[in-house]
C-alpha cells in the first residue's frame, strides 16, 4: 500500500512539474517583458518594446501549449479533446491563372498559401479559444500543479538555510500534494479546449457542403459515363442496326442471299447490344441488388470475381437502397483493387449491422501497401461513404494482408 502510494506521489509530481512548465509559458513570457521593463528604467515609454513582444510571444505560443495540453491529458486519461481546428481549402488554379485559396484570388500559389493562412489564422474561433484557455489556465491548473514542486522548493531552502521546520512543512506539502496538483488541468483543458457548439456546428456545415460537392462531382462523372458508353456502344450498334434492316428491305426482291446475311449480322448485332445494355445496366444498379439487397448481390459478385471469396453475413440485412448501392460499389471497387493492384489469391468479406449502422469488412491476402491517398480510389470510396456519415479504415502493411473497414450509420436496420 504505501510502496504504491509513493509511486503515485512521484508520478504526480513529475506529472505536476510538466503541467506547471507547460501552462506557465505564456506567464513567463510576460515575467521576462516585464523584467526586461523594470531593468530598462521603468519609465512610461520602454515598455512598448518589451510588451509588443510578449503580446507575440503569446500569439505564437498559444496553439503549441493547447496541442501539449491535449495531448498530455490523452495519454494520461485517454481522453480525446478534438482540436477543432479549421482546416485549409486546397489551393486551386484557375483557367485565369489566377490561384484560389478559399477566400481570394492571388497571382501565385505562394501569395495564395500565405494569404490563406493569414486569413484562417485570424478568422478561426479556436485561436481565440486558445488564447482564452492561455490566460485561465495559468491561474487554474497552473497554480494547483506548481504546489509540489513549490514545495520541494521551499523544503530544500529551509533545510539550508538551518529552518528545519519550512523545510518539513514544504516536503509534506509537496508529498501530499503531488498525487493530486496536475488533476486539474483534465477539466480546465476539456472546458475551455473543446469546440464550442458554434464550431461544431460550422465544421460540420464546412463538411456537408464538401460532401456535396463531391456527390454532385461523382453523380456528374457517373452520367458522362452512361452517356459516353451509350454513345460509343449500344447507340452505335443500333445505328448500324438500322442501317443493315434498311439495305436488306431494299435487297429483298433483287437479292435475297445478300438481305439474309445482313439480317443475320442485324439479328448478331442487336444481341450484342442487348447484352451492352444489361452489362450498363447492371453498372449503374445491378438488378439482384435491388430484388434481393446487399448480402445477396455481395455474394453474387463473389460467385463471378477471380478471387477465392469467403462471404460472412446476416441475410435479413436490409438498408436504404443508395446506402446498400455504395457499400456494394466500394465491396466491387474492393475487390477489384485486391486483383488487379494486390495481386491476390483469397478474400474474405465480412457484413454485420448492429444498433447504429452496417460494418463491413474486406481482407485480402494481397501484397499490400495500401493506402488513402489523394485522387486514388480508396479516396473517392471514403467520399462516396462521407456522403452518408460513413467512415473507411485501411490497415495495409507492406507484405500484407490488406484490411479495409467501411462503417455507415443506418437507422434501417
Amino acid at each position: 500500500m504505501m510502496r504504491q502510494w509513493w509511486a503515485d506521489a512521484r508520478m504526480g509530481f513529475a506529472r505536476a512539474c510538466v503541467v506547471a512548465g507547460v501552462v506557465m509559458l505564456v506567464p513567463a513570457v510576460w515575467a521576462v517583458a516585464v523584467a526586461l521593463w523594470l531593468w530598462w528604467g521603468g519609465s512610461p515609454w520602454t515598455w512598448i518594446a518589451p510588451f509588443a513582444w510578449a503580446a507575440i510571444g503569446t500569439f505564437a505560443l498559444s496553439r503549441p501549449v493547447c496541442r501539449m495540453t491535449r495531448s498530455l491529458v490523452e495519454k494520461w486519461t485517454g481522453a480525446v479533446i478534438p482540436p477543432g481546428y479549421r482546416q485549409a481549402a486546397p489551393i486551386t488554379q484557375m483557367a485565369t491563372g489566377y490561384w484560389w485559396n478559399g477566400f481570394s484570388y492571388e497571382r501565385t500559389r505562394r501569395d495564395a498559401l500565405m494569404d490563406q493562412r493569414m486569413r484562417l489564422r485570424w478568422r478561426d474561433p479556436a485561436v481565440w479559444r486558445d488564447l482564452r484557455f492561455t490566460m485561465i489556465a495559468p491561474l487554474t491548473a497552473g497554480v494547483a500543479a506548481a504546489v509540489p514542486p513549490a514545495g520541494l522548493v521551499a523544503a530544500v531552502l529551509g533545510f539550508a538555510t538551518s529552518s528545519p521546520l519550512v523545510g518539513v512543512l514544504g516536503l509534506v506539502v509537496a508529498v501530499v500534494a503531488a498525487p493530486y496538483a496536475w488533476r486539474p488541468a483534465v477539466p480546465v483543458a476539456v472546458r475551455l479546449l473543446r469546440p464550442t457548439p458554434s464550431m461544431a456546428l460550422a465544421d460540420r456545415v464546412d463538411e456537408l457542403t464538401s460532401q456535396r460537392a463531391d456527390a454532385t462531382v461523382a453523380q456528374a462523372a457517373e452520367i458522362r459515363r452512361i452517356e459516353r458508353d451509350l454513345h460509343d456502344g449500344a447507340q452505335a450498334r443500333l445505328v448500324a442496326l438500322g442501317l443493315s434492316l434498311a439495305t436488306a428491305e431494299k435487297l429483298m426482291q433483287t437479292d435475297p442471299d445478300r438481305a439474309r446475311a445482313l439480317l443475320r449480322d442485324a439479328r448478331a448485332g442487336a444481341a450484342t447490344s442487348l447484352n451492352e445494355l444489361r452489362e450498363l445496366v447492371r453498372g449503374i444498379n445491378p438488378p439482384v441488388l435491388t430484388e434481393r439487397g446487399l448480402v445477396d448481390a455481395v455474394r453474387a459478385f463473389a460467385l463471378d470475381s477471380p478471387l477465392e471469396t469467403t462471404v460472412s453475413a446476416d441475410g435479413r440485412l436490409r438498408l436504404e437502397p443508395p446506402i446498400e448501392s455504395a457499400v456494394y460499389f466500394g465491396v466491387a471497387e474492393l475487390m477489384t483493387n485486391a486483383v488487379k493492384h494486390a495481386h491476390a489469391t483469397r478474400a474474405r468479406i465480412s457484413i454485420a449491422g448492429d444498433e447504429t449502422g452496417v460494418v463491413v469488412e474486406v481482407e485480402d491476402d494481397g501484397r499490400g501497401g495500401a493506402g488513402v491517398r489523394a485522387g486514388g480510389g480508396l479516396d473517392g470510396l471514403r467520399r462516396r461513404l462521407a456522403v452518408f456519415d460513413g467512415t473507411l479504415e485501411v490497415t495495409s502493411p507492406e507484405g500484407g494482408p490488406t484490411r479495409v473497414r467501411m462503417v455507415v450509420p443506418c437507422e434501417s436496420l
